[in-house]
């Protein structure tokens, strides 16, 4: 499905392309005014917005929520007019303009007032906070039907969504948790690990789907990461038991002045490990989405240089576009599956029980 709405997007942009190449005597002078920007493109797209992109000039505006010392506005992204415009709330006195997708305070005269601006709390429902709602709902929608069939069916064949589920939980419980957690604390772990990797693995998939409810970069998002590695981070840490502790500030068997060095690398690496896990998954879902948008528009920069040029690459970018896709798909459940088990593998160590610590030193 996801393919398939990407290859119709590349079709319909495509012709589009060739309309504007129609029209290009007619507007050859609006043309070099403005030109293609790609990195502007690029950045829209995998960035944060205040609207849901549709199609076009379409969008749907999306709540903006502005606290400041003169009270709270609330009123919709429309007001904006896509950037172009400035709105005055009648309630604070105050007006506000969106500028680079960033809600500013302005003067009468239309000027940045940066003090203002510094006051402001913006609690705005964006494309990705809306994303997470609807990835709330759904997940929350999803598991409780399937709840609910193993409740009123027990002992029963799955069927449908469960059948679909059922593997990948199992998968979750007995190659990860089990084996990086034991036995004897794995199932405690279990609702956690199973909701990270079904949370990101929607997303992934979400993310490259072009309409709505899909099209937001959330797991792109380093804010996004850096929340689910600090879970992560926070689980570790309430969960670890005292020889975790003990290992970290000093580790057994091994003398005084030796610690002074290893001891502030293991607390460095007690935090470097959630700062791995926040940049592996946002790092590999950004560039593959900048990547196949690259590709995508050299078929405009060559398309402003000759039509001929423009539709002759297109068909070498719309065949790298649907590989990219085919890569992306596999991407969306390696990086939900290397999230997981490396969370597991942190709760795993950080539960351990003593004798595994001598065990592992003693080698």
């Amino acid at each position: 499905m996801t393919l398939f709405l990407n290859l119709f997007l590349i079709v319909f942009l495509g012709m589009s392309q060739k309309v504007v190449f129609a029209h290009e005597e007619e507007s050859h002078q609006a043309q070099i005014e403005e030109k293609f920007n790609a990195g502007k493109l690029i950045l829209e797209h995998v960035g944060d917005a205040h609207d849901w992109h549709i199609a076009g000039h379409f969008s749907i505006p999306l709540p903006i929520i502005i606290y400041s010392q003169a009270g709270l506005d609330v009123f919709l992204s429309s007001k904006f007019e896509h950037g172009h415009a400035a709105y005055h709330s009648e309630k604070t006195n105050l007006t506000y303009k969106l500028i680079d997708n960033k809600v500013i305070a302005v003067n009468d005269d239309g000027s940045a007032n940066e003090e203002l601006t510094a006051s402001l709390y913006d609690i705005s429902i964006t494309k990705n906070v809306a994303a997470i709602f609807v990835t709330v709902i759904l997940l929350c929608w999803a598991f409780i039907s399937i709840a609910k069939k193993y409740t009123n069916n027990p002992g029963k064949a799955p069927k449908g969504l469960q059948s679909f589920v059922e593997p990948i939980i199992l998968f979750i419980r007995d190659d990860v948790a089990k084996a990086s957690i034991g036995e004897k604390h794995y199932k405690r772990f279990m609702p956690y690990l199973l909701t990270i990797f079904f949370f990101i693995l929607i997303n992934n998939l979400f993310g490259l789907i072009p309409i709505i409810p899909g099209g937001a970069n959330l797991t792109g998002s380093i804010s996004v990461t850096l929340t689910l590695a600090c879970f992560t981070l926070i689980l570790t840490t309430i969960s670890a038991n005292r020889h975790y502790w003990h290992h970290i500030f000093a580790m057994p068997g091994v003398p005084s002045w030796v610690l002074i060095i290893l001891t502030p690398i293991e607390i460095l690496g007690f935090f470097l490990r959630p700062f791995v896990l926040m940049v592996r998954l946002f790092a590999n879902i950004t560039a593959g989405h900048i990547i196949a948008l690259s590709f995508f528009c050299l078929i405009f920069i060559f398309g402003e240089m000759h039509p001929g040029a423009g539709f002759g690459f297109s068909l070498f970018s719309t065949a790298f576009t649907v590989f990219m896709m085919f890569l992306e798909l596999l991407v969306a459940f390696i990086q939900a599956y290397v999230f997981t088990l490396l969370s597991a593998v942190y709760l795993g160590a950080a539960v351990e029980e003593p004798h595994h610590h001598e065990e592992a030193h003693a080698h």
